[in-house]
């Protein structure tokens, strides 16, 4: 048996392409239109240079940092991703490798797992609620994620109805029927050891959302959810602040990348922000995240806790993050890569490789902890950053 270990997030892209059918590899990429958001996500971090010391390093570095309302062992979140059909054990082995290596999990609410057993995998937990249905509807939800054990929820916005791609899209059916099982069956065949994982398990992929269903209700199909989330009118600030006073725990809005909505969300009554651009998967032609973070992490981040999401591959692009502003990063195909290639396993491997990533950015740095990090650490080219919305200067709680 090959070696099961990898030294790079890149390895682990690699091995996930290997091993899973093309239509489901595909569907990770993911990316929308011409991919522009998609790429800059990446190239933006290769800008950053750093500014390193020479002698007077410190001997241990602390990584650990304090985000949503928990300690953590490494400033590094699992971000909620859709129907993991990546491995049987999906959402679930997510969860007990975050707990392994001591940090938190967001749940999608398309996820494939039922909150109950993420959960139990994973004290720490965030549940991730969509727009979708009436308020009755969402509160039901809430409530299952209350009484499941969940620490927080993360309100996600940064998601539009962009979904063709210039190099097309994969095909996903709504259930695996007999039909789609011969039409998927060269896919499968020419992926044994994806195959053979799921065979081990007796059961096919299940294209269904479990956390959309109130108890005691079949799960809808991932297409089903998706079509009354189309159907649902968009939410305002004031559907956003409703929310948050259902909520009395952390409550992180992911998808901000305005200056001025930045404000709007503190007014809101959120404690925390995602800087984010939904992986490149909403309107192409968004900036890179890490763009827009030094600006909204300066206007609100005395505030509320800004995080970003968006093109983390290694560990100095957290340092990078960090330096800039942020309080902490959410990963989304990185430990799904990781997920594919070993399980539970790849996903510890792909967080091992972010957090001794950190530790020696940091020791080059000559910095103590995550803590110290400063714009000063970097090198930031003119014309860099992307200021939006902050020409004007939204009151707070407008």
């Amino acid at each position: 048996m090959s070696n099961p270990w990898f030294e790079s997030v890149a390895e682990a892209q690699r091995r996930a392409k290997k091993r899973l059918p093309g239509s489901v590899y595909s569907a990770l990429i993911a990316g929308s239109e011409k991919g522009l958001t998609l790429s800059d996500n990446l190239a933006a971090f290769d800008e950053l240079r750093f500014a390193p010391r020479t002698a007077g390093q410190h001997a241990q570095r602390e990584l650990g940092t304090h985000v949503l309302g928990r300690d953590v062992a490494l400033p590094v979140l699992i971000s909620p991703t859709g129907v993991q059909a990546v491995h049987p054990e999906g959402e679930v082995a997510v969860a007990r490798a975050a707990a392994a290596r001591g940090t938190s999990m967001g749940l999608s609410s398309f996820g494939s797992k039922p909150i109950e057993e993420v959960v139990a995998a994973n004290p720490n937990t965030y549940f991730q609620v969509y727009w979708t249905g009436s308020r009755d509807d969402i509160v039901r939800r809430l409530e299952r994620a209350r009484a499941a054990g969940a620490v927080g929820i993360i309100l996600t916005l940064d998601w539009s109805f962009s979904h063709s791609r210039d190099w097309g899209s994969p095909h996903i059916p709504e259930r695996l029927t007999a039909r789609e099982l011969v039409r998927f069956a060269p896919e499968g065949l020419v992926r044994p050891r994806w195959l053979l994982g799921y065979a081990k398990t007796r059961r096919l992929p299940d294209l269904s959302v479990p956390n959309m269903a109130s108890p005691g209700e079949a799960a809808p199909t991932f297409f089903g959810a998706y079509g009354q989330w189309m159907q649902t009118p968009p939410p305002s600030w004031d559907d956003v602040a409703w929310l948050r006073a259902q909520w009395d725990g952390p409550f992180l809005l992911k998808g901000v990348i305005r200056v001025d909505e930045a404000r709007r969300a503190v007014g809101a009554g959120v404690s925390a922000i995602s800087v984010s651009n939904h992986g490149g998967n909403n309107l192409d032609g968004t900036p890179a995240t890490i763009r827009a973070l030094p600006a909204i992490a300066e206007a609100v981040g005395d505030q509320v806790e800004v995080l970003l999401d968006g093109g983390i591959r290694r560990g100095s692009d957290v340092v990078k993050a960090l330096a800039l502003g942020a309080r902490a990063v959410l990963i989304g195909r990185a430990y799904l890569w990781g997920l594919a290639a070993n399980g539970q396993g790849g996903v510890e491997n792909v967080l091992d490789v972010l957090r001794n990533g950190i530790d020696s950015t940091l020791l080059a740095l000559g910095k103590r902890g995550v803590r110290d990090l400063t714009p000063e650490d970097l090198v930031v080219p003119p014309g860099f950053q992307a200021e939006l919305g902050s020409v004007a200067k939204t009151p707070v709680g407008s």
